[in-house]
């Protein structure tokens, strides 16, 4: 009878470890928007900037995914590596780093930028995170040289990581006054949704490199 009892006992806790990790894969996958204005819908109602916009479209396709809103507005590719390790959770499952926007709009030298991405996709390799990377493009008035030094930039890092890449977070936004505030850099709500329109397969990819185990 004790046999029979242990045995019972032990089939249980099996039982119950099983449910618990059934319960544990589960929960909603996190995915942890890392970037500056851009990610922090600067000028927009709650609710409606990228992290926002993008766990609507995400879940809307049958994925439980929560996007979390890591933007600092005005942060350049160091201020994102300096508040890398608050900025991205312990309970991270992929992170969309949207950084340098502020680097070339403020002329910084293109060799920082890359320091400082290759040493964020580092650490969160160390982490063991998937990655996307979100592309930028210099501001023309920057000229060409600037351009060839700046924008080759994000592909070439993400390579080396092998991080998913999106060549320009802002195509089919840029540029267009329908799609911007006043001030010609901010997308408007609709601008957000063409951005979460044109990334979204690109995430979808990441959500399914995602390893729990």
């Amino acid at each position: 009878m004790q046999v029979l009892s242990s045995f019972l006992s032990a089939v249980a806790l099996v039982l119950a470890g099983s449910l618990v990790a059934n319960v544990a894969s589960a929960a909603p996958l996190t995915i942890v928007a890392l970037g500056d204005s851009l990610t922090a819908g600067y000028g927009l109602p709650p609710g409606k900037g990228f992290p926002a916009q993008l766990e609507a479209a995400l879940r809307a396709k049958g994925h439980d995914v929560t996007v979390v809103d890591a933007g600092v507005s005005g942060d350049t590719t160091a201020g994102g590596l300096a508040r890398l390790d608050w900025s991205v959770p312990d309970d991270a499952d992929a992170v969309i780093v949207e950084l340098g926007a502020n680097d070339a709009l403020r002329a910084q030298d293109p060799a920082g930028t890359r320091r400082n991405l290759d040493a964020i996709l580092t650490r969160l390799g160390e982490r063991k995170l998937p990655v996307l990377v979100a592309g930028m493009l210099a501001p023309p008035n920057l000229g060409p040289a600037y351009a060839a030094a700046f924008n080759p930039i994000f592909a070439e890092v993400a390579n080396a990581h092998g991080a998913l890449y999106y060549p320009f977070f802002l195509e089919g936004v840029a540029a267009d006054p329908a799609l911007n505030l006043p001030d010609g850099l901010h997308p408007t709500e609709a601008g957000v949704e063409k951005i979460v329109q044109g990334i979204l397969p690109l995430v979808e990819k990441l959500a399914k490199n995602i390893d729990r185990g």
